[in-house]
């Protein structure tokens, strides 16, 4: 079997990652597998922890993430390996019981904050996407998100807000961009620079 190509997707929070990532996969519906992994199902599992405890964890920062365990399933993907995916559970701040098993397959789309910016993940991806969208824009889209899907109180989304996903995002995200071989203004409202995407993508797979 051909290694999978694996694309990396980063940018801030509500920068629009995943909404590329669905245009992508979409995109290449036809091939044998097109593979879409959150980071965020692989946040650290805190079932041993309290709910009190669980909500002081700083979920904005690297050390937040099984990283060690991604790269594995990475790896195994890529050697033709299924993996048991796990699945986080936002109500509950922790990793869900529940996994999902996921095949090998050609194109591997991974997003999530940090995936540019640790070596390791980096030194896996064949193209490395950032997404910059501006912090107003993305402040608004993370306040609609973490109201209607991950049931969160406007109060909290805005003290998390200014206390940790900022100071966070200029200090490990922002610098992250430098990596990038293609950065996307405005997420997946870039039809022109997701449409070049597309194309390198299919060259490749031809």
């Amino acid at each position: 079997m051909q290694r999978p190509i694996i694309i990396g997707i980063a940018g801030g929070s509500a920068s629009g990652k995943s909404s590329i990532a669905r245009k992508l996969r979409n995109a290449f519906a036809d091939y044998k597998t097109v593979i879409r992994i959150k980071e965020d199902d692989y946040y650290n599992d805190q079932s041993d922890m309290s709910m009190e405890e669980r909500l002081k964890v700083n979920y904005d920062h690297p050390f937040a993430f099984d990283h060690k365990l991604l790269i594995s399933q990475l790896e195994d993907l890529i050697n033709d390996k299924t993996i048991e995916k796990p699945i986080y559970d936002y109500v509950e701040y922790t990793r869900s019981d529940k996994t999902e098993l996921i095949e090998s397959g050609d194109v591997i789309i991974l997003e999530g904050l940090f995936v540019l910016e640790d070596e390791e993940i980096r030194d896996l991806l064949d193209i490395k996407v950032y997404v910059d969208t501006p912090a107003d824009v993305r402040f608004i889209r993370r306040l609609r998100r973490d109201i209607k899907e991950r049931g969160r109180s406007i109060d909290s989304i805005i003290d998390q807000y200014m206390s940790v996903v900022r100071v966070m995002h200029d200090q490990f995200i922002e610098p992250s961009k430098k990596y990038a071989d293609i950065i996307i203004p405005e997420g997946g409202h870039n039809a022109v620079a997701i449409d070049l995407l597309i194309t390198k993508i299919a060259s490749i797979l031809n």
